[in-house]
C-alpha cells in the first residue's frame, strides 16, 4: 500500500489537475493546491481517490505558512502553479509586469518550497518537479537554428522560468546530503488556459502530466538536478 503524500500547487484546471489525477491513481494521497477554496474542493472531488483539496496562494507568503502547518509529512512536492500574464518582447514590457511573473513563477516555488521543507525532510524518499518551460531553455533560443523563435518575445514568462530552472539546480545541489531528487520538467505546449496559444493547441494535458509524474516518483538511484522534457529526453539549460 502506498502511503506517500503528495502536493501539487495550481491544481484546480490544466496540467496541475493532470499531475494530481495521477498521482492520485498510482495510489498517493494527493493534496489539491488551489488558491480558491471552491475551485479547489471541486477539483479534489473530480479527481478523487481520497484527493483533498488544500487552500494555497503561492503568492501570500502567511496564507503559504498556514497551508505547511496543517501538512506532517510529506513525500512529493510539485511546484506547477504559473502565469502568463503577456507576450511581449522585453522592450515591449514593464517592470511591473515581470514582478507579477515573477511573484508566481519564481518567488512563490521558492515561498512554497521552503515552507514545506520540514514535511519533506520527513519523508525518507522526498522529491521536487518544478514545472518550467522549453521556451525557458537558453539552448533552445539561441544558436544559428533555435528551437523557439529569437525575437525575444514572451521575455517575462521565459526568463522567469529560466531562472526557475537556475533555481531548480541550486535546491538540487544544496539537499542532495538528505537524499532528496529536485528536477524541472518541460511539459510541452498543452491545452491549458495559460494563454491564448495553448487554449487552441492539441496537446493533450494528460501527456505532459505523466512525465511530470514520472519525475515525482523517481526511484532512488534517479535523477537530480536535472531538466527534462515530459518523455524523458534532457533539455538543454
Amino acid at each position: 500500500m502506498n502511503t506517500s503524500t503528495a502536493l501539487v500547487t495550481g491544481a484546480n484546471t490544466g496540467i496541475g489537475k493532470e499531475i494530481a489525477r495521477q498521482l492520485a491513481e498510482a495510489g498517493l494521497t494527493v493534496l489539491v493546491g488551489a488558491r480558491d477554496p471552491e475551485r479547489g474542493r471541486r477539483a479534489a472531488a473530480e479527481i478523487g481517490h481520497g484527493a483533498r483539496p488544500l487552500l494555497v496562494d503561492v503568492t501570500d507568503a502567511a496564507g503559504v505558512e498556514r497551508a505547511a502547518a496543517e501538512v506532517e509529512r510529506l513525500d512529493v512536492l510539485v511546484n506547477n502553479a504559473g502565469v502568463m500574464l503577456d507576450d511581449g518582447a522585453p522592450g515591449e514590457s514593464t517592470p511591473d509586469l515581470f514582478r507579477r511573473t515573477y511573484e508566481v513563477n519564481l518567488f512563490g516555488v521558492l515561498a512554497v518550497t521552503n515552507a514545506f521543507l520540514p514535511a519533506l525532510r520527513r519523508s525518507t524518499a522526498p522529491r521536487i518537479v518544478n514545472i518550467s518551460s522549453g521556451t525557458g531553455s537558453l539552448g533552445r533560443s539561441t544558436g544559428p537554428d533555435p528551437v523557439f523563435d529569437a525575437n525575444g518575445r514572451g521575455a517575462a514568462y521565459r526568463s522567469s522560468k529560466a531562472a526557475l530552472n537556475a533555481l531548480t539546480v541550486f535546491y538540487a545541489q544544496s539537499l542532495a546530503a538528505e537524499g532528496f531528487k529536485v528536477n524541472a520538467l518541460a511539459p510541452g505546449l498543452r491545452r491549458t488556459g495559460l494563454n491564448p496559444r495553448a487554449a487552441a493547441a492539441d496537446g493533450d494535458p494528460a501527456e505532459g502530466a505523466a512525465g511530470a509524474v514520472r519525475l515525482a516518483l523517481l526511484p532512488e538511484d534517479g535523477p537530480t538536478a536535472g531538466f527534462f522534457d515530459w518523455d524523458g529526453t534532457p533539455v538543454p539549460w
